[in-house]
């Protein structure tokens, strides 16, 4: 197991390495750049939508959104990388200088963050959060509790001792501009409780205190411009995981598939009674949906810009704020249409049998992917033998059961939904070639999380019961619709049996007998970078691209 993680993870990052061609004017091969190399793992994707939508008076908010955003994005530089225009003078490779403001630096996100600027060193873990020159003893004998603070920097004093500084101290004078841009926005709110949540961000911005914001931005239901902004994760912050970063979109609702969800969240009951188990795993009531809401980007800055792009987050994140008001599902429509056609598509042109190619839709990768909400509604809470709550039943498996859970209860919603004929525009073999395809586009980010542990389990298991074979002249996958739905139903209900049962030991043998990536699907995933597909998009942004006209 230990040898097949390291295979894997020199994999994954192999890319780097390969030697790559391209052809030149005369059709001769040229072999590419390392830093060339490095530019093929992102697609330029524009971000835009119908903006026809809005009224003259929500377009006018826009401007003022967008240049609150890149304030947020100096913000984000200034906590990520300290010394930026120190080492922005020393490249003079356009390349080198684009692939450096995607990664915010000049370490690669998509690589462990190794540097790829000569001269750099290894990236420090605390980021511009803590003095590079602090030791662990230091700040655990350092006895401010603020040092633990979402919202405050660790410094030097003129000592040389810690101090802590807030966040609204160390960055007052371009947030009172935040502020005030937000404030301006406000007044050409049309909706009362858009307009309540950007002045009661913009304050909470200049205090650090977010929590009455969080709750106004919950109470937000019929509003079609959205602004997400401020210190939200902490995972900039490697040191310690502490430190929040700054990071914002601008967001434009699609109404017609945010309404769809409140449609479906009404069938839970019924698809909690009908799901594929005995009637003792299924007498809990469902939880409750938290809001989910679908969007089109417009723009993105800070934190949420770097790397990997997100197709959906859910927020708030304070725990205190899930308590009172619940949660919300944000799902980004034109993010996922992106790395549909930028990734998807042309890895299940490579590996997707040629006559099955026609079911691989977007239409699909949407459903299965906002379903898989709906999936984690549904189920079991607590162990029907008296072992008290499944997580602490299944202790360090919990995770990723919960997710294979999710993950395959979504696919048993789509189905439902088609057989009930709540859904009949498509065809559920769309969603079911779909859905094994997105397979290879997620696992090539590794099984370093519990989705990607979950991810292998779901396609051995799927492979086991013949849902699809890999014919070994083309390397290409077939997809059974027969064995297909029936593997999902005996997926669905072994791994409720185990929720249910608590049983710690059938969750374990599930993750190590197939949470890994095996041979075969490792030299599919060559195939893939032999090809030079990116693994992840690039947004190219602004007033022009959304067709704003100044």
């Amino acid at each position: 197991m230990q040898k097949k993680l390291i295979i894997i993870s020199l994999i994954l990052f192999s890319f780097v390495f390969v030697q790559c061609s391209k052809k030149d004017k005369k059709g001769e091969l040229k072999s590419q750049t390392k830093i060339e190399k490095l530019l093929a793992n992102y697609a330029d994707v524009k971000l835009e939508t119908d903006l026809s939508i809005l009224s003259e008076n929500q377009k006018k908010v826009l401007p003022l959104l967008f240049e609150t955003a890149q304030l947020i994005d100096e913000l984000y530089w200034a906590q990520t990388c300290a010394k930026k225009d120190e080492i922005k003078k020393t490249i003079t490779d356009e390349k080198v200088m684009k692939y450096f403001k995607i990664n915010y630096g000049p370490w690669d996100r998509l690589n462990g963050m190794e540097p790829f600027v000569e001269g750099v060193s290894e990236r420090f873990d605390g980021a511009n959060f803590y003095p590079t020159n602090m030791s662990y003893q230091e700040f655990d004998e350092f006895s401010d509790l603020d040092k633990y603070n979402l919202y405050t920097l660790i410094r030097r004093n003129e000592l040389g001792s810690l101090q802590t500084v807030s966040y609204h101290q160390a960055y007052q004078e371009k947030l009172v501009k935040i502020a005030d841009l937000m404030k301006k926005a406000a007044t050409l709110s049309e909706d009362e409780g858009f307009k309540k949540y950007l002045e009661l961000r913009a304050e909470a911005l200049l205090t650090d205190n977010y929590y009455e914001s969080d709750i106004a931005w919950m109470k937000m239901k019929e509003n079609l411009i959205d602004f997400i902004v401020g210190p939200i994760e902490d995972l900039e912050d490697r040191l310690y995981y502490t430190k929040a970063s700054y990071q914002s979109m601008i967001l434009v609702k699609d109404k017609q598939s945010s309404k769809d969800m409140d449609k479906y969240s009404l069938l839970l009951p019924y698809l909690q009674q009908n799901l594929p188990v005995d009637a003792k795993y299924k007498t809990e009531i469902p939880g409750e949906l938290s809001d989910i809401m679908v969007y089109d980007v417009i723009n993105c800055s800070g934190y949420w810009n770097t790397g990997s792009k997100k197709i959906a987050i859910t927020l708030p994140l304070d725990g205190q704020v899930q308590l009172k008001v619940g949660s919300r599902k944000l799902q980004f429509k034109n993010v996922m249409q992106a790395k549909f056609e930028k990734i998807l598509m042309p890895i299940s042109e490579l590996l997707i049998a040629e006559d099955q190619l026609k079911h691989v839709k977007f239409k699909a990768f949407f459903e299965n992917t906002m379903f898989y909400e709906v999936g984690s509604a549904l189920g079991i809470k607590s162990t029907v033998n008296g072992k008290g709550a499944v997580s602490d039943a299944l202790k360090e498996q919990n995770n990723v059961i919960g997710e294979c859970k999710n993950d395959i209860l979504s696919l048993f919603f789509v189905t439902k939904l088609y057989e009930m004929g709540e859904m009949s525009s498509g065809d559920l073999m769309d969603n079911y070639v779909t859905y094994m395809a997105d397979v290879f586009r997620s696992v090539r980010f590794g099984i370093s999380n519990d989705q990607g542990v979950a991810n292998m389990i779901r396609f051995y298991y799927f492979e086991e019961l013949g849902a699809f074979t890999r014919d070994k002249k083309s390397g290409r996958y077939r997809i059974d619709f027969d064995k297909t739905k029936e593997a999902m139903l005996k997926f669905s209900e072994e791994i409720l049996v185990i929720q249910g049962d608590g049983n710690y030991d059938a969750a374990k043998k599930l993750v190590d007998e197939k949470g890994f990536i095996r041979d075969e699907l490792l030299n599919d995933l060559y195939k893939i970078q032999r090809k030079r597909i990116p693994k992840d998009v690039v947004f190219i942004q602004g007033i022009d691209e959304a067709g704003l006209i100044n």
